[in-house]
């Protein structure tokens, strides 16, 4: 019999074979992703709603002018020093120090170059530890070599608090060495971080008689890998981070705040009237008010068009802070739905082609923020993972 194309015989055959094609790809690749590991090696994976600022209601609001002048800057030591977290200088100036992810503080003198300062864990030692030509071994070693990620002086006496992410909240005097830890006891104090292997604390500024630090804990049941902590915090957009103040008289550390999705930096006011805490995860900057009427408020200082990770404060009471930028409008639509991000960070392949395709960008904007959270100028890496 002779096939009639008017009929649409031939159109519907087409869409049976493309309907069957179809469903045979989709079920080999739902048999792959449930035999097959993901990028996340099979870990214990609970991605959760959070909801951060819509892209476009940002940029209006963030500065037209974009400009790209650290393509004028030059990245040092680059094979020297293995991820740097947290600048500091000592009270006579003199530095900068650096925590490093092999656990050392190093410090730099004019004569000598760089030398260790500090150490944060007594285990510390070379042969796990110090293995310069295989980084990831280092990185899977953090759990001995401690991992200090902030870090500030004390101007009077010249020590230098630590916020370890394995050691929890430590010091070390004036002319370094080990560090020693701070907190005794306590639910809630960094003895807890530490057996609960959490993932990142922050910048420790130190004022007065008070330190003020940031951690961010993991469940007790995860067996994540050291390397894989800060990624998993910000897939699953956990908010298990904590704002903790440490009283010195008393050696114990209270909770401020509770429910902070990857704090990751704090920073005091020039007048203390208020505090800083960086959300990355939320991509914002919180406020919490410390004096006033509105001592113990809560409020959203900047929402940012990236990841914020660390701020700073000037001579001039403004803020700095560092953005992984930037995020785009699927990522929004990942955190409002655990449900897709589940299953697209269980595809089997490497994880750098998920973050591929999902759009990551990866270049660094350092923004400039007033007292009121006005930005006032970003600037821009020219090249990428700069």
């Amino acid at each position: 019999m002779e096939l009639n194309f008017k009929d649409g015989a031939f159109s519907k055959l087409k869409n049976k074979k493309r309907f069957v094609s179809i469903t045979i790809i989709a079920a080999t690749a739902a048999i792959l992703c449930a035999i097959l590991p993901g990028p996340l090696g099979g870990l214990k994976y609970y991605p959760v709603k959070h909801q951060i600022a819509p892209l476009k209601s940002i940029l209006p609001k963030w500065p037209s002018r974009n400009d790209s002048l650290l393509q004028f800057a030059s990245i040092e030591f680059q094979d020297r020093l293995f991820g740097p977290e947290s600048i500091e200088f000592n009270p006579q100036g003199n530095g900068p120090y650096t925590g490093l992810g092999d656990g050392r503080i190093v410090r730099w003198m004019p004569d000598r170059g760089w030398e260790t300062f500090a150490l944060s864990s007594i285990n510390w030692n070379r042969e796990e530890c110090d293995n310069r030509d295989n980084p990831r071994r280092r990185v899977r070693n953090e759990h001995v070599s401690g991992r200090p990620l902030g870090f500030r002086f004390d101007p009077r006496p010249g020590d230098l608090y630590i916020a370890d992410s394995y050691y929890g909240l430590l010091v070390v005097g004036p002319k370094g060495g080990i560090a020693r830890p701070l907190v005794r006891g306590g639910r809630d104090s960094y003895q807890v971080c530490q057996r609960s292997r959490c993932s990142s604390q922050s910048t420790l500024p130190t004022q007065a008689r008070a330190g003020i630090a940031v951690d961010l804990p993991c469940s007790l049941s995860r067996s994540f890998l050291p390397e894989m902590l800060h990624h998993m915090v910000i897939v699953e957009g956990e908010n298990t981070g904590r704002l903790l103040q440490y009283d010195p008289n008393t050696g114990n550390a209270v909770v401020v705040l509770r429910g902070l999705a990857f704090a990751n930096g704090v920073q005091l006011a020039s007048d203390q009237s208020f505090l800083l805490v960086v959300e990355t995860t939320n991509c914002r900057v919180l406020k919490l008010w410390l004096k006033g009427n509105l001592t113990g408020t809560l409020e959203v200082f900047a929402d940012l068009p990236g990841y914020p990770d660390n701020v700073r404060i000037n001579d001039k009471g403004q803020f700095w802070v560092a953005i992984d930028c930037c995020r785009n409008r699927i990522q929004e639509i990942m955190t409002s739905t655990p449900w897709l991000k589940s299953l697209v960070f269980r595809v089997p392949v490497p994880l750098s082609w998920i973050m591929y395709v999902v759009g990551e960008k990866m270049y660094s904007v350092v923004a400039l923020f007033d007292k009121r959270g006005g930005c006032s100028g970003g600037w821009k890496t020219a090249r990428p993972g700069s």
